[in-house]
């Protein structure tokens, strides 16, 4: 996926320089060109990256993977850039069998931060089929449903992501908060959600309490008209 881990200045500038080296040194080699592109990207260099992605898409358009690799390499640009709509031709246009279903994903991904949750849904769905044992398609899938207030479909993936990946916090938390919302039994998946990653719990406890509140409003108006 596109989620970039940012070095520290120094090792990165160390990395560059190495990697600008190996470009000078085999002009024709896509990779140094690529890892350069991501470093930079990590980096939060997006001019840069954009530029130097630019310069390779061009030189090796052409050439299979290397096209597609530059043109998802692109896309995660813009996307990590907070430029989605510069992104998604980028990830639309790749055919590679490799990269496809990521290119899905992060389709998927970018229409979700633009809050487009019903286009978002459907390149979510169509990496999810292509790829269904992987637990990331499928919280993709649930992040949306839950988006757009289908509280049960949404449950649904977040228990087969939990399936797949019975440490992943984030699965263990929507499992309980769709239970929450549902007026199934929850506890416990809170529970296993704050043990499995105490720093994803605690990131979301204010969602948690604003369904609380939510929840109790409800039952207040309810109550109220009877």
């Amino acid at each position: 996926m596109a989620k970039q881990t940012r070095p520290d200045k120094a090792a990165q500038q160390a990395l560059v320089h190495e990697l600008v080296g190996k470009i000078d040194a085999r002009p024709e080699d896509y990779h140094a060109y690529y890892d350069l592109t991501v470093l930079l990207t990590a980096g939060k260099d997006y001019e840069q990256a954009e530029a130097l992605a630019m310069k390779a898409l061009g030189k090796f358009e052409s050439q299979q993977p290397a096209g597609d690799l530059f043109r998802y390499a692109l896309g995660n640009v813009y996307y990590q850039a907070e430029m989605y709509d510069k992104a998604l031709p980028f990830y639309q246009q790749i055919t590679d069998p490799k990269l496809k279903t990521d290119a899905y994903m992060m389709s998927g991904q970018a229409l979700m931060a633009k809050r487009d949750y019903q286009h978002a849904l459907v390149w979510a769905i169509t990496a999810q089929e292509a790829q269904p044992k992987q637990a990331d398609t499928n919280l993709l899938v649930a992040d949306i449903l839950l988006a757009l207030g289908n509280n049960q479909q949404a449950s649904e993936y977040y228990h087969q992501a939990f399936k797949i990946d019975p440490q992943s916090g984030k699965a263990a938390f929507n499992i309980g908060l769709t239970a929450m919302v549902l007026g199934q039994p929850y506890a416990k998946w809170f529970e296993k959600a704050e043990k499995l990653d105490a720093a994803y719990f605690k990131a979301h406890q204010q969602q948690l309490s604003d369904i609380e509140k939510m929840l109790a409003s409800q039952s207040e108006h309810k109550q109220s008209n009877e």
